[in-house]
């Protein structure tokens, strides 16, 4: 196992993350983390674009490779105790796409969540 029991990448870059609040949404994953006393195993970290750009703001959590969109501020303290801590993903928050880039033209509604 590696350092980390999980690592929570936010995308906080590209064209449209950083529009949708995305560095709001890295801030509160990284309190949940710190505030349920899971940050020894758990690493909240920027990250750049991950190709999903108008579905955002995305998080991705690893090693289990579950993807959310449109996550609110007000989403990371379920995430933390729901996924992190409870090992069930957040459904109404799951984003699951094709593989690669799935970008949305600027004009195009987000699609509903899973």
């Amino acid at each position: 196992m590696g350092q980390y029991q999980q690592h929570v990448f936010v995308c906080t870059s590209g064209k449209t993350c950083p529009t949708q609040d995305s560095k709001a949404v890295f801030q509160a994953l990284r309190s949940a983390v710190v505030d349920a006393g899971i940050k020894g195993q758990v690493r909240v970290n920027h990250s750049g674009c991950l190709g999903q750009c108008g579905h955002g703001p995305m998080v991705v959590v690893y090693p289990e490779d579950v993807w959310y969109c449109a996550v609110k501020p007000a989403d990371a303290a379920r995430i933390v105790s729901e996924h992190l801590q409870g090992g069930r993903p957040v459904e109404e928050l799951r984003y699951v796409a094709p593989p690669g880039d799935n970008k949305l033209p600027l004009d195009e509604p987000l699609p509903p969540r899973a």
